[in-house]
């Protein structure tokens, strides 16, 4: 007896998406890594050690592995969400910038201080030099997935774009 699935176009997508999403992450992740790992002249230490501080650590070898698996799990959900507009360059771009926002203000102003003992939602000179590398991220994922997309030449799940 034979078995029939049925999957929608949509469903159909998502792993590819979620792939392409996973790489522009990384490269989106590799990006804001190297903003986060120069110190700036207003912070006493790079930022990476920071986020090293999400596991009780100031390793900045700790920091990048906990930043790039944050980079992986956040270019992913791009990819599942967004893929389907992000195929072509100005939507992947404007899209990025959003998406690094986002992940700005969720990240670098709620979850990391919250998890660390500091104030939420300030501005300060962490919280915004935070800010160009989470859009930093965002470019270089939004790019990046547009690229792959091209270079497979695919408009997977894409009606008309």
């Amino acid at each position: 007896m034979a078995t029939t699935v049925q999957v929608s176009p949509r469903t159909a997508v998502m792993p590819v998406h979620a792939a392409w999403g996973a790489a522009a992450g990384l490269v989106g992740g590799v990006g804001f890594g190297i903003w986060m790992s120069v110190s700036r002249p207003m912070m006493d230490t790079a930022m990476i050690t920071m986020v090293a501080g999400l596991l009780g650590s100031t390793n900045a070898f700790a920091g990048w592995l906990i930043h790039l698996s944050i980079a992986l799990f956040a270019g992913t959900t791009f990819g599942v969400l967004l893929g389907q507009w992000a195929q072509k360059v100005a939507p992947a771009v404007a899209l990025g910038l959003v998406y690094g926002a986002v992940w700005w203000f969720i990240g670098a102003l709620w979850i990391m201080p919250a998890n660390m003992g500091m104030p939420v939602f300030e501005w300060n000179d962490v919280t915004s030099s935070s800010l160009g590398g989470h859009l930093v991220f965002g470019l270089l994922a939004g790019l990046t997935f547009s690229g792959i997309a091209q270079a497979m030449g695919k408009r997977i799940g894409s009606s008309g774009t």
